[in-house]
């Protein structure tokens, strides 16, 4: 078989879960980093080679390039807030404590911030966006603006969607048993939430300030946006969506099917070998 499980793989990430929140502080910091950093590479590369497509044509492109971004996180090694969210599967298996995975959240949370962000202003600063006759840094402005104009229940909502695919394709990478499976697994979800609009936070930290940075080295109309909007109407309820899609969703969903022992579907497995 090229694949575990399902229920291999929950059993798995058990073990993957306690290493996560049992690494060292600064070490779990900087891996963070490094998964911010990602995830803004797959966005930056996601914007320049679909830049002027629009409609169904252009969000496909985007989508398929940004899973770049998830592929490094998984396959170089780092950590990511929101597939981190699956740590909630070894918390119900009474293998974490909820402190340990309050504090593994809080850190990578911050890392993702700083590693985003400062993608943000290297592509910015480094003049990366004075693509296509600085054309790309308007349409980076623009981004930022459309994200921030959402309102709380669509950002929410939306967050939930994007997560549930975020997590579901940290699950198939944690299925294959080889580096290409690896890659097939997570790519097309991605692929799915960034051609339907999903919400992704870590995503929005590289996308928004990148907007807001542009607009400022540029000298763009930047309408309403600015670093108030950008937290009170994209990353606060992207964040809880994104955190319902993945524990709830997700975590929850495969924790109840294939790690409680009195499951009816659990039962009728062990009967069926």
């Amino acid at each position: 078989m090229f694949m575990y499980s399902s229920s291999e793989i929950a059993k798995n990430y058990i073990n993957v879960g306690i290493k996560k929140v049992n690494l060292p502080l600064i070490k779990m910091f900087i891996l963070s980093i490094y998964a911010g950093m990602y995830i803004a590479s797959g966005g930056i590369c996601s914007e320049v080679c679909g830049y002027r497509m629009t409609g169904g044509d252009g969000r496909f492109i985007r989508g398929l390039v940004f899973p770049i971004g998830l592929m490094l996180v998984l396959c170089a090694g780092a950590e990511l807030f929101t597939g981190n969210c699956l740590l909630i599967i070894p918390l119900c298996c009474k293998k974490i404590t909820i402190g340990k995975m309050l504090i593994s959240w809080l850190i990578v949370y911050i890392g993702n911030f700083a590693g985003s962000i400062f993608m943000a202003f290297l592509v910015v600063y480094g003049h990366v966006v004075n693509l296509f006759d600085n054309s790309l840094a308007q349409n980076l402005v623009n981004t930022a603006i459309m994200k921030t104009t959402l309102n709380f229940g669509d950002a929410f909502v939306k967050g939930i969607l994007c997560n549930f695919f975020v997590c579901l394709s940290v699950w198939l990478s944690f299925g294959a048993k080889d580096f290409f499976s690896k890659i097939a697994g997570l790519w097309t979800p991605i692929l799915l939430f960034i051609s339907c609009g999903f919400e992704h936070v870590i995503a929005n930290m590289f996308y928004i300030p990148a907007g807001l940075f542009a607009s400022y080295e540029y000298d763009l109309p930047r309408e309403n946006l600015n670093w108030g909007r950008y937290f009170y109407k994209n990353i606060i309820p992207v964040t809880l969506g994104n955190i319902c899609g993945g524990t709830i969703l997700v975590g929850l969903g495969y924790w109840y099917i294939y790690l409680t022992p009195d499951n009816l579907f659990m039962k009728n497995l062990a009967n069926n070998k």
